[in-house]
């Protein structure tokens, strides 16, 4: 009897240990395939198979029972591997590290020198194959990536986006990325020039489409930036002066829903008298004063009136007709001083 509770819990462990093992493969196997934004690493991977070395690659060479030979490489700037005990350098640029793996396996074996080397290689740092991320993300800075990357993937590495995120996100590109699917359409748009292609893409379209081709990829060399919101401003007799961002949820204000953000008109407010003022570089003083009648404008007797990036709503108090005369300047002057802030 006692035999057979042995067999039993003997067998019982032994299929422990092997579901234990089996779940353990499968999930190395999912992780090799899923590509993952590291919590304290700046760097991207991918299978080797997909990289390719370049000029100036930085390879950590691992020889099994040989830590002589273990250690990092540098590829020099004409694309050639420079190692011990193999009288020639070896061209490894333009070869995936697999390639370069068992090149070196074989130099070895016909040197004389190992009958049998097991050789793994992994890149530490490449130069040519890095993004840099920069504006309204929370971990702006350069980032390695083995190959092209998802967007979605870039902006997670970088932290996500900062509260001051403007509603686009702009891909620089300098070189070719070997992508020939278009992504123009709803929600994005690419501008070409002689030396770099621009992909300006809409952040609230991007976070809540299910459209996979919106999540384009990101090459190696590609600058990646989030624009800061503008602002409007909202200034004179209202309960909340201030500058209101144009972020991701609010991308476009008009006069109504500015005079909303900054808690309706004060009493003493001239509703007949708003102004306007906007940038102009062809204005002789810089600026263009628009009138705009607010009483009209609530009682729908008047179209509500768009604002623009950094333009200054001014409504005038009803006893600063001093103010109101000096109009724009009084405004500006105000407006550099105000709080800035993000409606949600």
């Amino acid at each position: 009897m006692l035999i057979n509770v042995r067999t039993k819990v003997s067998t019982y462990v032994i299929a422990v240990a092997v579901f234990c093992c089996v779940d353990t493969a499968l999930a190395q196997t999912s992780n090799e395939r899923t590509l993952h934004a590291p919590d304290s690493s700046s760097t991207l991977s991918v299978g080797s198979r997909d990289y390719v070395i370049s000029p100036d690659d930085l390879l950590d060479i691992f020889i099994v029972d040989v830590p002589e030979l273990s250690r990092q490489y540098r590829i020099s700037t004409t694309g050639q591997l420079d190692f011990p005990l193999i009288p020639k350098p070896i061209d490894a640029a333009g070869l995936t590290l697999e390639a370069v793996s068992l090149k070196l396996r074989q130099l070895l074996q016909q040197s004389g020198t190992l009958t049998d080397p097991h050789i793994t290689i992994n890149v530490k740092e490449s130069r040519l194959h890095s993004i840099a991320i920069t504006g309204a993300v929370k971990k702006p800075q350069i980032y390695e990536v083995m190959g092209p990357t998802r967007i979605f993937d870039v902006l997670s590495l970088a932290g996500g986006l900062a509260d001051n995120a403007g509603p686009v996100v702009r891909i620089i590109r300098l070189s070719t990325c070997g992508q020939t699917e278009s992504i123009n359409g709803q929600g994005s748009s690419t501008e070409t020039s002689r030396t770099q292609q621009v992909t300006t893409l809409n952040l609230r379209t991007l976070l809540s489409s299910t459209d996979a081709k919106l999540n384009v990829d990101v090459c190696p060399g590609d600058w990646v930036t989030v624009p800061p919101a503008d602002v409007i401003y909202v200034v004179g007799a209202v309960h909340k002066s201030g500058g209101f961002e144009l972020t991701t949820e609010h991308d476009k204000l008009s006069v109504m829903q500015a005079i909303a953000l900054a808690e309706d008109l004060k009493p003493t407010a001239r509703r007949n008298d708003a102004l306007i003022i906007r940038r102009n570089s062809s204005a002789t003083n810089g600026r263009t004063e628009i009138a705009v009648n607010l009483r009209n404008i609530f009682a729908g007797k008047s179209p509500d009136v768009p604002l623009q990036p950094d333009d200054i709503l001014f409504v005038p108090e009803s006893a600063g007709k001093k103010a109101l005369t000096r109009g724009a300047e009084a405004a500006i002057q105000v407006a550099t001083g105000v709080a800035i802030y993000r409606p949600y």
